[in-house]
């Protein structure tokens, strides 16, 4: 089984004579200011969460985007800053943008423009000429602080998700011959009839054929994008290896289906700290002794809060007798407020969760507690280990961690996880409770069938889960993305 310390043995053994660098656009830690103090706080999501410990386990450089003018004022000479910052192990080097450059390429062309192109969620993409000069611009910039940082070193640069797909083109461009270059795309890949919206498609499939290997969450995504290839430029594609040649390089395409680290999540959810902050959460809220529901979401349209909410309005009215019985606690941290779409989807939320509270309440209990500010991850991980169920409702999604996370911290193989057949992890976790968001009626069904279940069958599905994300962790994930970038071999120059 893949550990921390066998992928620290891989790489000392294998790549000591190379250099690693993650490239992403939101970065691990950010700088903040709390209490009068300036803090390095660990970011939230499924990136971090997933690619913190392995470059810990392998000291390498991470290029990112900062955020704040603290996150300024905290790099040193060179652009770095020294994380985690209870362990320094390796260098985050920070890219600023300007306010323009950021509203075209980030909140422009890549969130309102290819996510909600790569989502079957209804919402329409938006594309601009002028977003897609800005994406192409800041592309071309971290190309050029990786060609800075790796300089003539032997390198692998793994570059991650839907913001920077043209970074291995500019680097081809500029003779990177001592680089072998990596892409890995959180999100679905859509089928080419969907493709087929974006104006700008042909570069960006041609800029993701600059990489030398292609990894994407589940097969069904390297399916898709194996047909866009197939669809919209002249290549050879060989189904049988799943690569793509194009004017003559060859790009490997393969699923690596993205984890946690099992192991630690699971230590922290058991240890007095977090004990302690369950006592905490449950007196604050005045939870009792009732049965508690979590999810965990960043405010997005993919990730079906709505329908949470209106499946438990209707479990309400189809099973009154869990009035005053249960809360559910809804965490989701806001997130690209300045799109219209996600200013709708707060107000939609807002109205919601009040009508649904005024219908049911009574006394002083109601069903529904929104919380949308930040929340330590030890907090989290307090309310996984209180929940007697979690609800992960995504409409679409590349894979979905919550539901890794919840797993993870339930060593007590109690608590059950209702899943929406809608994100990747549902190919993993099939003894979760599968559900359709769009259906409320079987959706509230679901509900009750998670906090009715046996103890003998939760403690089942639990097991059976918890080994699936154990066995399938986060270093095996890393693991055979690296082990499959070392059977390819540098140019000669």
């Amino acid at each position: 089984m893949w550990t921390k310390e066998r992928l620290q043995e891989t790489i000392q053994a294998r790549m000591a004579d190379y250099l690693l660098v993650i490239v992403s656009n939101r970065q691990p830690y950010s700088h903040v200011l709390r209490g009068g103090k300036v803090i390095c706080q660990r970011q939230p999501g499924g990136l971090v969460t997933a690619l913190n410990p392995v470059l810990q386990a392998v000291k390498g450089t991470w290029i990112a985007v900062g955020t704040s003018p603290h996150d300024r004022l905290a790099v040193d000479g060179n652009g770095k800053v020294k994380l985690p910052p209870e362990d320094p192990s390796y260098d985050l080097f920070r890219i600023f943008l300007s306010k323009e450059d950021l509203d075209g390429y980030y909140y422009g062309y890549a969130n309102e423009g290819l996510w909600p192109l790569s989502h079957v969620a209804y919402t329409r993409p938006h594309f601009n000429a002028s977003d897609w000069k800005a994406y192409q611009k800041v592309n071309q910039m971290f190309a050029e602080t990786i060609l800075k940082e790796v300089g003539n070193q032997k390198a692998f640069v793994w570059v991650h998700d839907f913001h920077l797909p043209l970074v291995a083109k500019y680097l081809r461009e500029a003779n990177g011959s001592n680089i072998i270059t990596s892409l890995f795309w959180h999100i679905p890949w859509p089928n080419p009839e969907a493709f087929r919206i974006c104006p700008q498609r042909k570069e960006i499939v041609e800029g993701l054929l600059a990489y030398d290997l292609l990894g994407f969450q589940i097969r069904n995504h390297c399916d898709n994008f194996l047909a866009t290839v197939d669809q919209e430029i002249e290549s050879r594609i060989d189904r049988e290896k799943t690569s793509v040649t194009y004017q003559n390089h060859e790009t490997f395409v393969r699923p690596f289906p993205i984890s946690i680290d099992f192991e630690l999540v699971s230590k922290q959810a058991e240890s007095s700290e977090v004990k302690e902050r369950m006592e905490r959460i449950r007196s604050e809220f005045a939870l009792g002794d009732k049965k508690l529901i979590v999810g965990v979401d960043r405010v997005d349209y993919t990730k079906g809060i709505p329908d949470k909410f209106r499946a438990l309005d209707r479990f309400l009215e189809k099973y009154p007798e869990y009035k005053e019985k249960f809360v559910f606690f809804q965490l989701g941290e806001v997130s690209r407020i300045r799109i219209p779409r996600y200013k709708q989807l707060n107000e939609e939320l807002n109205t919601l969760a009040e009508e649904i509270n005024w219908k049911h309440y009574q006394g002083l209990w109601v069903p529904i507690i929104f919380r949308r500010t930040y929340m330590d991850y030890l907090d989290i991980l307090a309310l996984y280990r209180m929940a007697d169920a979690c609800i992960v409702s995504s409409l679409h999604d590349g894979l979905n961690l919550v539901a890794k996370e919840y797993v993870a911290t339930r060593s007590d193989l109690s608590g059950a996880l209702v899943l929406s057949q809608f994100t990747g992890a549902a190919r993993e976790l099939t003894d979760a409770v599968l559900i359709n968001p769009y259906d409320p009626e079987s959706f509230a069904d679901s509900i009750q069938l998670a906090l009715e279940m046996q103890a003998e069958e939760r403690e089942k599905r639990m097991r059976k889960m918890r080994e699936v994300v154990e066995q399938n962790n986060i270093y095996r994930w890393a693991g055979k993305i690296l082990s499959q970038l070392l059977k390819f071999e540098f140019q000669e120059a």
